[in-house]
């Protein structure tokens, strides 16, 4: 009874630990989300471009770009998504802002550095 209960409990630590499978078990679904934000920049601060990316199974869903000024969806569940968050007018106000607070904050941190190694 002392050796069955303790190779219950190694496998069920296994299980929840993330142990990998055998070798020809067949994964279960391994989802993953990402945000990517990107600063574009055309002639150093003159024009500059902000674009957040929302990624799910690496598929756009849903993105914002602030020279449009509103989420657009990709899919239709981003499409749902960016109705919500395009209806919030403070949220929306935040997004926008992140080319100064974002963009161009970075871009004078790195300026330096950059510009120099050409």
């Amino acid at each position: 009874m002392g050796r069955l209960a303790a190779a219950g409990t190694v496998l069920v630590a296994l299980v929840v630990l993330g142990a990998p499978p055998a070798m020809d078990a067949e994964l279960s679904g391994v989802f993953q989300e990402m945000v990517k934000s990107e600063c574009h920049f055309v002639n150093g601060t003159d024009r500059m471009r902000f674009v957040k990316r929302f990624i799910y199974n690496r598929e756009q869903y849903v993105m914002f770009d602030s020279d449009v000024g509103l989420f657009v969806g990709d899919t239709p569940y981003g499409e749902k998504v960016a109705r919500h968050w395009n209806s919030n007018p403070e949220w929306m106000e935040y997004r926008r802002a992140a080319v100064d607070r974002h963009c161009r904050h970075n871009y004078e941190l790195s300026t330096w550095f950059l510009v120099g190694r050409r």
